[in-house]
């Protein structure tokens, strides 16, 4: 709905009156307009993002290239989880209003689940937004920009169930060798200190030929690895009655010429069953790593957090997991301080971290998010008390996850390749990739090896081992070898494509774009 400007800042201490340059006035620049996303959250906002970046572009808009002047089009794809998230996107807005002034035509989008939860109030601290959008409407964006500028009028829509399943937008991908495929949207648990529920709404399946048709476009695109994404993967099928269906969809996914990886993330413990452990091992291709939150290691915790499970069940879940799969790396989530939570209870969660060895692992301090059951809760943790244990659970996780890393010393694995170059890479000369396993590799090449392009695969020792990666300085070309792969290749495609120089023995057309069609704008 059409959102009347309010030339008055109610979050901020000066006023700021912006205006929407219309499409006239902006009609006469013969370059194209840019565009950035912001990204804030889980797996599901940076899988949205590219939906969102897909669909821009398909509507005419470049991406701005990173260090240069801001955008003509920023859009924030926002994340409700946290408290620091709200703090985060205002001081952001706040930024962005006085360039805004400055810079007649530029437009400002929310969205995501803060966008869905805060609704006009996002408008009404910072009435210079354009577009507010939510969950459920992320194919509405270009339509909204659209008639923001023609009618220079800030727009407000928020839908209260999806729209359009985001897997059949357009996208752009961040990366030629990974992809992220969603199986499933929203949730039906009750967890009482989560409010994703309540902005992604009950859980949606796609039906697996769907499923299984995006990823084969995908390998087709260059891609070798996909993370299958849901809010709670493995209680996929529950829509269609099929409460198997996420360990068939994974024997599925082995069936794929070409594809070399397969993830997923996150499954919920309650929901975990022996055929999904069988099928993650009996697969070749789906990767001995897994994540699955704790959250708490107190049983009391557990119960008043409405997690339908209990410590001795998540236990028993990783014994099955590294009995099948000897060599898995698993992860985790855990919140400190929930309310109520009495030294006893924490003492109970670094008993489960100890025996769960966790690779590494997602700390966080409760607070409290509107909305929430557990907001209402009277026995809120002192601040001091929250920091204390989160500085105790850290310290203890950081000393595990170094100890499983120095395990994996000598070992020989295989690391695919990322584009994304370490920290010290320029001090150390060293190039980054993942393992099967997940964990980040930092290696060198020796002398008069092949340098690897990203997505190609390396096999080689594992030499050295820290807190959170782990080293390889191969002795010599005996213990190092290259595998070009098909990514490394829409790799070369990708630069090519980017600067205009064509490729020996491709025709120089850019990749697939899913096979989607293109959307036509809402009127």
């Amino acid at each position: 709905m059409p959102f009347p400007r309010n030339p008055k800042n109610l979050g901020y201490p000066r006023e700021v009156t912006v205006s929407i340059s219309s499409s006239a006035e902006t009609s006469q620049s013969t370059e194209p307009r840019t565009y950035e996303v912001r990204t804030y959250g889980c797996q599901m906002n940076v899988h949205d993002s590219e939906r969102l970046a897909g669909l821009l572009e398909t509507s005419g808009l470049v991406q701005q290239e990173p260090g240069e002047e801001v955008a003509d089009v920023i859009v924030f794809n926002t994340c409700a989880v946290r408290e620091n998230a709200d703090n985060k996107l205002y001081g952001n807005l706040g930024m962005l209003a006085h360039v805004k002034e400055n810079r007649p035509g530029m437009q400002i989008a929310v969205g995501g689940c803060l966008a869905q939860k805060d609704r006009e109030t996002i408008l009404r601290k910072a009435p210079w937004v354009d577009v507010v959008f939510g969950t459920h409407n992320v194919g509405s964006l270009p339509a909204l920009l659209e008639r923001a500028r023609h009618n220079n009028e800030a727009q407000l829509e928020i839908l209260e169930a999806l729209e359009v399943f985001p897997s059949t937008l357009p996208t752009k991908r961040d990366s030629v060798h990974s992809g992220w495929v969603s199986i499933s949207v929203g949730c039906n648990n009750t967890c009482t200190f989560c409010i994703v529920p309540a902005l992604r709404g009950k859980e949606r399946d796609r039906r697996p030929g769907d499923i299984l048709a995006e990823i084969e476009a995908l390998v087709a695109d260059g891609v070798i690895e996909v993370t299958l994404l849901g809010q709670n993967v493995n209680s996929y099928g529950v829509e269609f009655g099929d409460r198997l269906a996420f360990g068939k969809l994974l024997r599925a996914c082995g069936q794929i010429q070409g594809l070399e990886r397969v993830r997923f993330t996150s499954p919920h413990p309650a929901a975990f069953t022996d055929d999904v452990i069988e099928a993650m091992a009996e697969t070749p291709n789906v990767m001995p790593q897994l994540h699955m939150p704790l959250q708490s290691g107190s049983d009391k915790v557990l119960k008043d957090m409405r997690r339908s499970y209990r410590s001795k069940k998540f236990l028993g879940i990783l014994d099955k997991v590294r009995e099948l799969i000897p060599h898995a790396a698993i992860t985790t989530d855990i919140i400190v301080g929930f309310p109520g939570e009495t030294e006893e209870d924490f003492q109970a969660t670094l008993d489960v971290v100890e025996a769960s060895r966790f690779s590494s692992a997602y700390t966080f301090q409760y607070s409290i998010r509107p909305g929430t059951p557990a907001a209402e809760f009277e026995d809120q943790l002192p601040k001091a008390v929250v920091q204390e244990r989160f500085e105790r659970l850290t310290a203890l996780q950081d000393r595990i996850g170094a100890e499983e890393n120095a395990k994996q010393v000598g070992r020989t694995v295989e690391v695919m390749v990322t584009a994304q170059p370490g920290k010290k890479a320029s001090e150390t000369h060293r190039l980054t990739g993942r393992s099967t396993d997940q964990r980040l590799v930092h290696f060198s090449i020796p002398e008069g090896g092949q340098t690897p392009r990203p997505g190609d695969l390396v096999t080689l020792p594992i030499t050295g081992a820290a807190g959170f990666h782990l080293v390889s300085d191969p002795a010599s070309l005996a213990e190092y070898s290259v595998r070009r792969s098909r990514a490394g290749d829409a790799w070369d495609r990708s630069q090519a494509d980017s600067c205009g120089t064509p490729v020996p023995g491709t025709t120089g057309a850019k990749g697939v774009n899913l096979g989607m069609p293109s959307l036509p704008l809402r009127k």
